[in-house]
């Protein structure tokens, strides 16, 4: 269905809001029980989508996949975008159309895995979502290879120091400039099973780590995204099902991300974790481990682990 909605304060703060007030009156516009869908592919040769509207997805792959807005929480259309899904909706209305889907995936529950310490718990996997510019327009693909670029950079770093290294186990198959993740020096096929099935699981999924040994010398989530909060809830779920762990956090991400990064590490659903993720989580622009590895050079095979504080800063602010 569809509404057009009015703000007003209620006296009363809506129940588990935590204080929040505003609550939305909605007028319906358009109900149907019918079981027609509508499609949100609209293909490049659309002139919808040649002015700019509605650009959340790209039938021709343009762009790799959902944008952040489409997936996110509800958030206000553009004008023209509101106008063109109202009128669709009332077309299908009007006109239903039938569009099979696999009735078992859309009852499919994500499966639960053990945690000592918390019990049952879901570990998501990662969902690739393309990265919105500040102006809210999705970017291209190869800004999406900035990831891949880092994730590169980072497991060449490790291997060169003379650890291990490992990929998250659904980015195996990515390659940077043409070569595969797979054939980087030292790269694990498999991770140590020293934790209980949740812990291992999420640790599976970090964008890259660094062992020695059976030892995880440190683990990094690169996040290129604009909300930055995939990796940092990977972060959080792993020391809220191990608190004793001693791992090195950090957290990869642009320049122009790092006041975002420090904002969303010190919120109140990290720091109320023990112990808080700014304690063990550290940030590293992008273009400081650019230089951090171009000044060490050739040298980078003397060098200790520790070499990667060098280009890192801590995550803690200082005190108001």
């Amino acid at each position: 269905s569809t509404a057009v909605t009015t703000g007003f304060v209620h006296d009363e703060p809506y129940r588990g809001s935590g204080g929040i007030t505003m609550v939305k009156k909605a007028t319906p516009l358009v109900f149907s029980n019918n079981t027609g869908t509508i499609s949100v592919q609209f293909s490049v040769t659309d002139p919808i989508v040649n002015n700019g509207f509605i650009w959340f997805y790209d039938a021709q792959k343009k762009y790799v996949a959902w944008t952040g807005f489409f997936r996110g929480s509800p958030a206000k259309f553009k004008e023209r975008d509101g106008e063109i899904i109202t009128d669709a909706i009332k077309e299908t209305v009007r006109h239903p159309v039938e569009r099979p889907y696999d009735e078992k995936q859309y009852w499919r529950r994500p499966r639960k895995f053990e945690s000592k310490i918390v019990g049952e718990v879901t570990i998501p996997e990662e969902e690739k979502i393309v990265p919105e510019s500040k102006t809210g327009t999705p970017m291209l693909e190869k800004e999406e290879s900035k990831h891949d670029e880092m994730q590169w950079l980072l497991l060449k770093l490790g291997s060169d120091l003379g650890l291990d290294v490992w990929v998250a186990r659904n980015d195996r198959n990515r390659t940077y400039n043409g070569t595969p993740f797979a054939q980087i020096q030292r790269i694990r096929k498999e991770l140590p099973r020293q934790f209980d099935e949740a812990t291992n699981h999420t640790i599976e999924l970090i964008d890259v780590l660094w062992l020695q040994g059976d030892a995880i010398v440190a683990a990094f989530e690169v996040e290129h995204s604009t909300a930055i909060y995939s990796g940092l809830l990977r972060m959080a779920d792993l020391i809220a099902m191990q608190p004793n762990i001693r791992i090195n956090l950090y957290l990869v991400a642009p320049d122009d991300r790092r006041e975002k990064v420090f904002t969303e590490v010190n919120r109140p659903t990290f720091a109320k974790l023990k112990p808080p993720l700014a304690k063990l989580c550290k940030f590293i622009s992008y273009s400081e481990l650019k230089k951090g590895i171009r000044d060490v050079g050739d040298n980078i095979r003397y060098m200790k682990p520790e070499f990667i504080d060098s280009v890192a800063e801590i995550c803690e602010t200082d005190e108001a």
